[in-house]
């Protein structure tokens, strides 16, 4: 199998550096100006090694063709160019530690930070690898760019080795996945595809064909608002009410520093506003339906309790859908997922499949009729300043695309 390490490490560390944060405040499509940064570079990265149709989509979708070489299903691969937004992704500075040596990993940028196998056994996994992090002031936006320098990479090299048997590949760069909006309802039929698969997950081997169900909590909170000096009986204070929402929250079994496995969860993600009126988001996690009704119908219950403590103010809660666990649907035709199997153990992987304590573009596109599920990358610790991935892993991940592919053909 062709060697694809420095070329991953390439293409990471030029990805990483570009800020591609998504907003989640932002109706904009994509939510943020800056995503074009990385959509325009991959769609000119893709004419230039000869991909076909190469566009960028009103909703800010780059969409590609790999043309076939043998006949069989058109499967699409994915990944998203937004990084998260719940930490600094300003002035990302790549680095590369050549040979892990299994030791502390410390960050120049910031001293008090460090990382060792104690803490993050899979570490230890890992050494000899090369691992890519960042500096320690921002994330590294692996997530997902990782995933988007796996599938540039298994492209060109299928768009130059036109010997190798596969059918038509459809490859869709989104934004917006960690805003939960990544999957525009245009997208399904613009791909064009049979089934699909995101590259957005984390340990080798990993294929995963089931996520949490999420709903999201918008609560506003309206108090009565006049001067503080002639405030007395007359005052009603949004902030104190909605601290008390947040604090009558169940706090020791429900949030998700308390919780795993397929526990779900319910968590307080942001707050703003001022004495006179307050937002209060609310992130809703669970594996099964039943359960994300109740923890919905929970919080409901929570703010009409504080409500009535205090009938002078108007406390609301919308509850919204945002996507619904994939097993609903993949159990039904396990085709995509046994195909990634048995080329993970053709490849000497020990497949295994987790359940995903999150989403994917995948969870939409499979809610959408486009069966999708959810390949590894080698990414860890995402979301934050410890974040790193293993070229080694990107490298398999690379070598499972190419090979499902031609697996593809032969059935």
């Amino acid at each position: 199998m062709t060697n694809f390490t420095d070329e991953l490490e390439t293409r990471l560390c030029r990805y990483a550096a570009i800020d591609s944060q998504s907003d989640i405040d932002s109706m904009s499509q994509p939510s943020t100006d800056i995503q074009f940064g990385m959509l325009n570079l991959l769609r000119d990265e893709l004419t230039e090694i000869g991909a076909e149709d190469v566009t960028i989509t009103e909703y800010g979708v780059v969409l590609a063709t790999i043309p076939a070489t043998a006949e069989g299903p058109t499967i699409g691969f994915l990944a998203h160019v937004d990084t998260a937004p719940q930490f600094n992704a300003t002035n990302v500075k790549p680095r590369v530690i050549k040979g892990y040596n299994g030791g502390t990993i410390t960050f120049p940028d910031n001293p008090d930070l460090s990382m060792s196998p104690d803490q993050f056994p899979y570490l230890a996994e890992k050494v000899g690898d090369d691992l890519i992090t960042a500096s320690g002031l921002t994330l590294l936006g692996a997530d997902d760019k990782a995933g988007v320098a796996i599938i540039m990479a298994a492209a060109r090299h299928m768009l130059e080795n036109k010997d190798i048997p596969h059918g038509k590949i459809r490859v869709a760069f989104t934004p917006d996945e960690e805003v939960g909006r990544g999957v525009d309802p245009r997208l399904p039929d613009e791909l064009g595809v049979d089934w699909a698969y995101t590259f957005d997950g984390g340990r080798l081997g990993e294929i995963e064909f089931e996520t949490f169900s999420a709903d999201g909590a918008e609560i506003r909170v309206t108090g009565v608002s006049i001067h503080p000096g002639f405030s007395k009986d007359k005052l009603v204070n949004a902030t104190h009410l909605a601290s008390k929402i947040v604090q009558t929250l169940p706090q020791w079994a429900m949030t998700p520093e308390t919780t795993s496995g397929r526990e779900g969860f319910v968590h307080v993600v942001d707050m703003n506003g001022g004495s006179s009126e307050m937002t209060v988001r609310v992130i809703i996690r669970d594996f099964e339906l039943d359960g994300l009704e109740a923890k919905g119908q929970m919080i409901r219950d929570v703010c009409n309790a504080v409500a009535a403590t205090e009938p002078r103010a108007k406390i609301t809660c919308e509850i919204s859908p945002q996507y619904r666990n994939m097993r609903y649907w993949l159990e039904k035709d396990m085709t995509p997922v046994n195909l990634a199997t048995e080329a993970a153990k053709e490849l000497g992987l020990n497949p295994k499949s987790v359940p995903i304590r999150g989403g994917t573009d995948g969870s939409r596109l499979t809610e959408m009729g486009v069966p999708c599920p959810n390949l590894f990358t080698g990414m860890q610790n995402i979301h934050g300043p410890l974040e790193w991935v293993s070229v080694q892993d990107m490298a398999r991940a690379t070598e499972l695309c190419l090979t499902i592919a031609q697996r593809a053909v032969k059935g």
